[in-house]
Protein backbone atom coordinates (compact mmCIF):
# COMPACT_ATOMS: atom_id res chain seq x y z
CA UNK A 1 0.00 0.00 0.00
CA UNK A 2 1.61 3.58 -1.09
CA UNK A 3 4.35 2.39 -1.91
CA UNK A 4 6.03 5.74 -2.95
CA UNK A 5 5.58 6.83 0.81
CA UNK A 6 7.85 3.53 2.08
CA UNK A 7 10.25 6.07 3.67
CA UNK A 8 7.71 7.89 5.49
CA UNK A 9 5.71 5.01 6.26
CA UNK A 10 8.88 3.39 8.03
CA UNK A 11 9.48 6.45 9.78
CA UNK A 12 5.96 6.42 11.22
CA UNK A 13 6.05 2.75 13.16
CA UNK A 14 9.37 3.23 13.70
CA UNK A 15 10.00 6.89 15.47
CA UNK A 16 5.89 7.90 16.45
CA UNK A 17 4.26 6.27 19.20
CA UNK A 18 1.35 8.50 18.46
CA UNK A 19 1.21 7.27 15.10
CA UNK A 20 -1.68 3.80 16.85
CA UNK A 21 -4.72 4.77 14.69
CA UNK A 22 -2.21 4.65 11.70
CA UNK A 23 -0.75 1.90 12.56
CA UNK A 24 -4.35 -0.24 12.91
CA UNK A 25 -5.27 1.72 9.50
CA UNK A 26 -2.61 -0.07 7.80
CA UNK A 27 -2.65 -2.99 9.47
CA UNK A 28 -6.15 -3.57 8.64
CA UNK A 29 -5.33 -2.91 5.21
CA UNK A 30 -2.71 -5.52 4.48
CA UNK A 31 -5.40 -7.82 6.64
CA UNK A 32 -8.12 -7.17 3.76
CA UNK A 33 -5.50 -7.40 1.07
CA UNK A 34 -4.66 -10.99 1.67
CA UNK A 35 -8.17 -11.73 2.51
CA UNK A 36 -9.35 -10.38 -0.64
CA UNK A 37 -6.77 -12.01 -2.61
CA UNK A 38 -7.27 -14.84 -1.00
CA UNK A 39 -11.27 -14.60 -2.11
CA UNK A 40 -10.36 -14.33 -5.11
CA UNK A 41 -8.56 -17.43 -5.75
CA UNK A 42 -11.28 -19.34 -4.56
CA UNK A 43 -9.12 -20.38 -1.58
CA UNK A 44 -11.86 -19.49 1.09
CA UNK A 45 -15.53 -18.78 -0.12
CA UNK A 46 -17.29 -15.24 -0.31
CA UNK A 47 -20.33 -14.00 -2.41
CA UNK A 48 -19.56 -11.34 -4.46
CA UNK A 49 -21.30 -8.79 -2.17
CA UNK A 50 -19.13 -9.83 0.44
CA UNK A 51 -15.98 -9.31 -1.68
CA UNK A 52 -17.54 -5.77 -2.70
CA UNK A 53 -17.67 -4.86 0.77
CA UNK A 54 -14.18 -5.45 1.86
CA UNK A 55 -12.80 -3.95 -1.26
CA UNK A 56 -14.66 -0.51 -0.39
CA UNK A 57 -12.91 -0.95 3.33
CA UNK A 58 -9.77 -1.76 1.88
CA UNK A 59 -9.73 1.73 -0.17
CA UNK A 60 -11.30 3.78 2.68
CA UNK A 61 -8.82 2.28 4.49
CA UNK A 62 -6.33 3.50 2.43
CA UNK A 63 -7.09 6.72 1.22
CA UNK A 64 -7.51 7.35 5.38
CA UNK A 65 -3.65 6.14 5.55
CA UNK A 66 -2.78 8.20 3.01
CA UNK A 67 -4.61 11.25 4.78
CA UNK A 68 -2.23 10.29 7.64
CA UNK A 69 0.75 10.45 5.66
CA UNK A 70 0.39 13.44 3.91
CA UNK A 71 -0.49 14.98 7.40
CA UNK A 72 2.61 13.52 9.30
CA UNK A 73 4.92 14.64 6.24
CA UNK A 74 3.84 18.27 6.86
CA UNK A 75 4.15 17.98 9.92
CA UNK A 76 7.25 16.75 10.36
CA UNK A 77 8.90 18.38 7.42
CA UNK A 78 9.78 15.32 5.44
Amino acid sequence: MLHEYRDVITHMKENDAANAHFLKVFDRHNELDTKIGEAEKGTIPMTDLELETLKKEKLHLKDEAYALIIKYKKEHNL
